[in-house]
């Protein structure tokens, strides 16, 4: 807590961090030890009250010495910082000789590299008149070449997969075309079958029906006949037989005898 005291009294506004004679809008501005140790202040800051994760209270303690809405930017620049840790690892310090500043005493770009526990990363931190303590900032940490190359190559796969996959589903569904009519001409096939075999089951069975009919209301018929074959017969009686239907003689016989 001591050492977070510590710094945050050395961070100082940055406004004030160009050389003498920078008053003047068209002044040209430089890089001085002023500026390189605020700025370096400022980093330690950040990543102490991430990795602590004292941002809040960090932020109370600039709103307390340098005004309200210095927090607010403290804890935006905390965000920024957060989101770059797990390339960049933890902030070491500022690179030597890297620091460039380009612009007026209004609007200016401070830029430079920083050292980390995992890799270096580029920074750069726009400042403008509005800026109080904290700018707009950019991290782009570094890449070895292989690690480029392997980003590259799974880019590469992951685009050219994604072709290959949509290219699979557009087959598969253009297949789909020539398969579904069958499919449905094979259904269509099998109900007319089913249909098929109903029907004639179905007249089968009106057919038994209409044939019982016949028998059950020609029963005194049936019986007159069946005794004219017994007596033809010459038999005792209708056993040796049964009458199972009668149907009418297409023919004129009867009427020509």
């Amino acid at each position: 807590m001591k050492k977070f005291l510590l710094v945050l009294a050395l961070s100082g506004c940055v406004l004030g961090m160009t050389a003498c004679g920078s008053e003047e809008a068209d002044s040209p501005l430089v890089v001085n030890e002023q500026l390189t140790q605020n700025t370096d202040a400022i980093f330690e800051i950040m990543d102490e009250a991430v990795t602590k994760g004292e941002v809040e209270m960090a932020a109370e303690q600039f709103d307390v010495q340098y005004g309200d809405g210095v927090g607010d930017e403290f804890i935006a620049a905390c965000g920024i910082w957060e989101g770059s840790v797990e390339e960049t690892g933890a902030y070491k310090g500022i690179v030597e000789d890297s620091m460039k500043i380009e612009g007026t005493v209004d609007e200016f770009t401070v830029s430079f590299e920083i050292e980390g526990s995992n890799r270096n990363a580029d920074v750069e931190l726009y400042y403008t008149e509005d800026t109080i303590l904290f700018p707009d900032m950019m991290i782009s940490p570094y890449y070895t070449l292989g690690e480029k190359m392997e980003k590259a190559a799974l880019n590469t796969l992951l685009g050219m997969g994604t072709v290959f996959i949509v290219l699979i589903l557009i087959m598969l569904i253009i297949m789909a075309f020539g398969v579904i009519p069958k499919i449905e001409k094979s259904i269509a096939d099998k109900k007319a079958k089913k249909k098929s075999k109903t029907d004639v089951a179905v007249d089968n069975t009106i057919a038994q029906i209409i044939e019982k009919e016949e028998l059950s209301d020609d029963t005194e018929l049936v019986a007159v006949i069946a005794a004219a074959i017994a007596a033809s017969e010459g038999a005792a009686g209708t056993d040796g037989f049964v009458v199972r239907s009668i149907k009418r003689a297409n023919t004129n016989k009867w009427q020509r005898a």
